[in-house]
């Protein structure tokens, strides 16, 4: 569990820094050795981005049997999954089912269309894994690889390639391996490869100004917009006014290569991401200025997004399910938002920093606070570490002010966080205590612990160190499966004949475990799940879906119940 995996973290690290002030020269050889190997490869900087993708498939590859492919278990999932199956069969979306009303389920238009309300970029890369490599968990595999590339080619953008490289392997080890990004649907590195490319494109395009720096940065935007809209705005504000604020400082004799190089260029990828995105809205909702989100929230969710805002009236819903998750959860936290302001901007702030940071990668920012006032001023902070600390700031504050808040809703930043923490490292690393390079002993035992780290985590099972689901995510914290359902889904698709399972939920019903989701093509689908209308509209289903077998689910039993009905 994340309580037992964060004590051991903070003892590893407690350990680490004694280590490092009494035995500041403890394996110094070692680390030598293989700092010149490292700083060999990076120097190599195409090769090097090239090792830390590759490094990261083989990674979560090899992790196989211990973290298998994961089964969908969160609302958000399986949403993202009915997008990958839609794309996956080559459309944008799917009419909608005459039976509708009974297949109505959380994240999910019905109207006007059949869709995910999410955008379309995880559901992409989700359909990527299903179509070519026979699963959509082989997208996520493909995601996760991509995104420590992206990150390691970021970083060296802003630092040495030495210390490019260290952030992309850090990247693979906090992030690729144990994550819930790297082992759910959920996304976050897609959005974390957007990031990634719009971030480090900025200092090449001031730089080089060639023409595929001012691409990737297009591209970079055009997957935030399509996975964190948001998120991947608040982000890229600091950036976009970077950029305007350099080009008008180009002297006028530049001006035309800058038009011609950069501003054309990511106009050009900015203009085609918007006219596919106004054609997606017009696909799905009927109307090129209204998203799915937006329907979504239209017909289920009386409760906004700000706490500044209003609730609206309550939607009249179908099914009770439904109705005790808006007016649950939701509403709960927009309340304990307006009530509890502090508290709720507090925890907010430690989930986010307990899933990016934890206590070894706090360490680090922990020590430079104690080495800055005595050895350095904000003057000698330089320009490039000012706005990366601009950037985390601004996207930090954005995602405070929504009533909800998630590790992957930071995914566009998380580039820039790894750069900050490397900064800081940096730093410490020339510092000394006592006439002793105590600084470099501590960033060593960093490293090297995030290492000894993963090593407990892969040998969890075997140290029977206890490890379970839970809503408070860590770099190594497991997500929630539903593996009732999926045993279920199994034991259905077993039998020869199509089948049509009737979902009966008791009055308690935990809203968290939620069984009704369908694929893009219900009527081909060799499983349709419903949810439980009462005797006559179970007879108008059953009737419409006469060559099925049905049957009477009952999730909330232990075991799960299922019963023939003939």
């Amino acid at each position: 569990m994340v309580s037992m995996f964060f004590l051991i973290e903070f003892c590893l690290t407690a350990i680490a820094i004694a280590a490092a002030c009494v035995f500041p020269n403890l394996g110094a050889s070692w680390f030598e050795k293989v700092e010149q190997q490292l700083g060999s490869l990076a120097r190599r900087r195409g090769l090097a981005v090239i090792v830390v993708g590759l490094t990261a498939l083989v990674a979560r590859a090899a992790l196989l049997p211990i973290e298998g492919i994961p089964q969908p278990g969160i609302h958000d999932e399986f949403s993202y999954l009915l997008g990958a199956d839609t794309f996956a069969r080559g459309r944008i979306t799917n009419p909608t089912h005459s039976m509708w009303i009974h297949f109505e389920t959380f994240q999910v238009i019905q109207q006007p269309t059949y869709s995910s309300k999410y955008p379309p970029a995880q559901g992409l890369i989700l359909a990527v894994g299903q179509v070519f490599l026979g699963h959509p968990f082989w997208g996520v595999w493909l995601s996760v690889g991509l995104m420590c590339a992206a990150i390691c080619w970021m970083l060296q953008g802003w630092l040495p390639p030495i210390w490019a490289l260290l952030g992309g392997l850090l990247a693979l080890i906090r992030l690729g391996t144990f994550s819930y990004w790297a082992n759910s649907y959920w996304g976050g590195a897609v959005a974390a490869t957007g990031g990634a490319l719009v971030l480090g494109a900025l200092p090449r395009i001031e730089r080089h100004q060639r023409i595929r720096d001012a691409l990737l940065m297009g591209l970079g935007l055009a997957i935030l917009a399509n996975s964190r809209p948001y998120d991947g705005l608040i982000f890229s504000l600091p950036v976009g006014i970077a950029l305007i604020l350099w080009i008008c400082r180009n002297k006028r004799a530049n001006l035309g290569r800058v038009a011609i190089r950069i501003v054309l260029p990511l106009g050009l990828v900015l203009a085609v991401t918007g006219a596919g995105m106004l054609y997606y809205f017009w696909r799905t909702t009927g109307s090129p200025y209204r998203s799915p989100y937006f329907v979504n929230a239209s017909a289920y969710e009386p409760v906004p997004v700000f706490p500044w805002q209003s609730i609206k009236p309550v939607p009249a819903y179908h099914h009770s399910a439904l109705r005790n998750f808006y007016l649950g959860l939701p509403l709960a936290q927009y309340e304990f938002a307006r009530s509890h302001p502090a508290a709720f901007l507090l925890s907010k702030t430690a989930f986010l920093c307990l899933f990016f940071i934890g206590p070894l990668l706090g360490l680090p920012l922990f020590m430079l606070g104690v080495i800055l006032p005595h050895d350095m001023s904000y003057a000698d902070i330089g320009h490039s570490t000012r706005f990366l600390l601009v950037v985390c700031c601004v996207s930090f504050l954005g995602l405070l002010l929504p009533i909800y808040s998630l590790p992957h809703y930071a995914a566009p930043v998380t580039s820039a966080i790894y750069a900050s923490l490397l900064l800081a490292m940096q730093r410490i690393r020339r510092w000394h205590l006592r006439d002793k390079r105590t600084g470099l002993a501590i960033v060593r035992a960093v490293l090297a612990t995030c290492l000894v780290l993963l090593l407990l985590r892969a040998a969890a099972p075997l140290l029977h160190i206890p490890v379970s689901s839970t809503h408070i995510h860590s770099w190594c914290s497991p997500d929630y499966q539903n593996l009732d359902r999926a045993g279920t889904l199994a034991r259905l698709q077993g039998y020869e004949r199509a089948q049509l399972a009737i979902v009966r939920y008791k009055p308690d019903h935990n809203w968290d475990r939620e069984w009704v989701y369908n694929d893009a093509d219900i009527d081909g689908a060799k499983v349709v799940w419903a949810r439980d209308m009462g005797l006559a509209q179970n007879e108008e289903l059953i009737s419409y879906f006469k060559d099925r077998q049905v049957w009477l689910v009952e999730p909330d039993e232990t075991p799960p119940k299922l019963s023939p009905i003939r």
